[in-house]
């Protein structure tokens, strides 16, 4: 069988928002499929906390079109759960691994009618906020014909590489500030004055 799916160019989205808002969730906005084909939806995400199996919740829905309802067809509780949705039903794997922070799903014999959004929901306590990524599924009747992609791939590894850097610098500084903020959230605010200025209680050192 051919390869299973194709980003479309440099479709990976980074989520970069402000710390404290959302986790950061990385998926292609689009991915191409050939009809027939395994295509492996990417989602990975970002959290300061390692994953507690016990705590930790996915859910991965379908939409036909960006306004349909949203049909829940894998989810992790403890475990995985794979929902067997009749439009699916034994066609869906997973594929990631959430101890690394990877919840990616393989789609098998991709059909025309799989097309549409399929949305991926991250929650990792004790991140407060639920991470969000979205991929639309294109499905091709055909492969697309070949193109030198020399300089697009230079230019992309050289753009990529900076993005990489850019967003690590950010993770970090994210999670210092998340898990300040859940610090001193979490403990009670002191009430007593502390640091009295020097001289103060001390009658006998006034002015001589």
């Amino acid at each position: 069988m051919r390869p299973a799916a194709r980003l479309a160019g440099l479709s990976l989205v980074f989520s970069l928002v402000p710390p404290g808002r959302s986790m950061e969730v990385t998926v292609p906005t689009t991915l191409n499929a050939l009809n027939g084909s395994d295509a492996r939806l990417a989602c990975t995400f970002n959290s300061c906390y390692t994953v507690n199996h016990k705590q930790f919740s996915l859910n991965w829905t379908y939409q036909e079109c960006g306004n349909c309802s949203e049909e829940m067809f894998l989810q992790f509780r403890m475990k995985i759960i794979n929902l067997k949705l009749e439009r699916f039903r034994d066609r869906v794997e997973f594929s990631g691994n959430p101890s690394k922070y990877d919840v990616s799903v393989t789609l098998k014999h991709v059909q025309l009618e799989d097309e549409g959004f399929y949305n991926c929901y991250v929650m990792n306590p004790p991140d407060r906020h639920r991470g969000h990524g979205r991929i639309y599924l294109n499905v091709l009747l055909e492969e697309p014909p070949e193109r030198d992609s020399t300089v697009a791939v230079i230019v992309g590894a050289s753009v990529g590489g900076l993005l990489a850097v850019v967003i690590l610098v950010l993770v970090v500084v994210k999670c210092v500030r998340r898990r300040k903020e859940q610090r001193l959230s979490s403990d009670d605010l002191k009430t007593e004055d502390e640091g009295k200025t020097e001289g103060e209680g001390h009658p006998e050192d006034g002015a001589k």
